[in-house]
């Protein structure tokens, strides 16, 4: 079976008939376990479930008490996801132990699929890697001890999920979840850092009144200059390479047709894989917001709600996968990711490299959500020259 058929496969595990959603430890997640579980056995692996729902398949290295390479991603989903965001790194790795047919490296091989990525069931993403590195604190502990529970883990011996040997490696493969592979017709892509990344909020306090006697030169409308700050935000986007910069979400009061608005809410969200950068970026925002808003009779207010740093991949281990992204014949493109990922939280702690596989159309959190089969057999051969490097 392919890893696409597999990832099909999977994508029927689901808390919603005819849509694919799976959070974190949910009833369909049990089926999930034990069909990756098959597979990992089938492969030459031991599996086991640790204390915060991570699946983890491990394949022994030639000689005991060798470093650990651990290759995977996580096995949630968004509510209406795709079939590929999350598990094909999952099932990438089971494919690449199956291809060693039993060989033994200088490496031990840890395939893993995280339990819990993208934040939905308690607002908290990275649950799964956030237990590999061992910064689960007391308070998301509590927050995620009964759904623990209920699944049928024991919440006390989470710290025992944190790896204490010598990890050689994590190396995640994902979907790129944008444009840009499909848009240079690129099947991979080296990752070489992902994007720091800071959210906020910007408050515009005008006047509510009558949209039918109060002249425009009197009105101190907080939706039009929210309108107008928008645009300035993303003008500055424009103009500083590599930033994007969202308003994703515009609150208006009282929202109604014939009243100029009173208040408006607005959120911000800014990226770049260089901090200095980004925060600038986010203070010439803010600057912005003010200047307009003085200068319509509008008062201000902005918050930060969060301030997210960049984090690099480790260099030595990007250099391995671009070798062996060369040695496959595909072109070496780095990029940044804008989004956030588990390798994100694993690079912390240890040598973390990460690789996209084309995202047709560069959809992703969607049902449409696909990958090419031409595209995972070059993820595999990288794959297979990456393990080649511990023989």
């Amino acid at each position: 079976m392919s890893v696409i058929e597999r990832c099909r496969e999977l994508a029927q595990f689901t808390e919603e008939p005819g849509h694919i959603t799976r959070t974190y430890l949910s009833p369909p997640m049990h089926a999930v376990h034990e069909r990756v579980s098959q597979w990992l056995v089938k492969a030459g692996c031991a599996v086991t479930i640790d204390a915060v729902g991570n699946l983890r398949g491990l394949y022994p290295a030639a000689k005991p008490g060798a470093p650990r390479l651990v290759i995977g991603s996580h096995l949630d989903t968004v509510p209406h996801g795709g079939a590929y965001d999350g598990p094909l790194g999952v099932l990438i790795g089971v494919a690449l132990v199956e291809s060693l047919r039993g060989s033994r490296l200088s490496v031990e091989i840890e395939v893993i699929g995280f339990s819990e990525e993208e934040g939905v069931r308690f607002g908290v993403p990275f649950i799964g890697s956030r237990g590999v590195v061992g910064t689960i604190d007391d308070v998301l502990r509590e927050r995620i001890e009964p759904a623990i529970r209920e699944f049928g883990l024991k919440p006390e011996e989470i710290p025992e999920a944190a790896w204490q040997q010598k990890i050689a490696g994590f190396l995640e493969f994902h979907i790129e979840q944008g444009p840009v592979l499909d848009s240079l017709d690129y099947p991979l892509g080296v990752v070489s850092a992902i994007a720091g990344q800071t959210r906020g909020v910007v408050e515009f306090y005008g006047k509510a009144n009558h949209a039918g006697t109060t002249p425009m030169e009197l009105r101190r409308d907080a939706l039009a200059t929210a309108a107008e700050w928008i645009g300035a935000v993303e003008k500055l986007a424009a103009r500083t390479p590599e930033l994007l910069a969202t308003v994703g979400s515009l609150t208006v009061e009282p929202g109604a047709s014939n009243v100029i608005a009173g208040r408006a809410t607005a959120s911000l969200d800014i990226r770049h894989a260089v901090d200095g950068i980004r925060r600038a970026a986010v203070d010439r925002a803010f600057t912005a917001a003010f200047d307009i808003a003085a200068g319509r009779g509008v008062q201000c207010a902005t918050r930060v709600l969060l301030d997210q740093a960049s984090v690099p991949m480790d260099p030595a281990l990007t250099g391995i996968v671009e070798r062996a992204v060369r040695d496959a014949g595909c072109p070496v493109h780095r990029m940044i990711s804008g989004a956030g990922h588990d390798a994100m939280i694993v690079a912390q702690r240890f040598p973390t490299a990460m690789l996209f596989v084309r995202s047709p159309g560069g959809i992703s959190h969607h049902p449409d959500e696909i990958v090419r089969a031409a595209d995972v057999a070059s993820a595999l051969s990288v794959g297979r020259r990456i393990l080649e490097c511990w023989r």
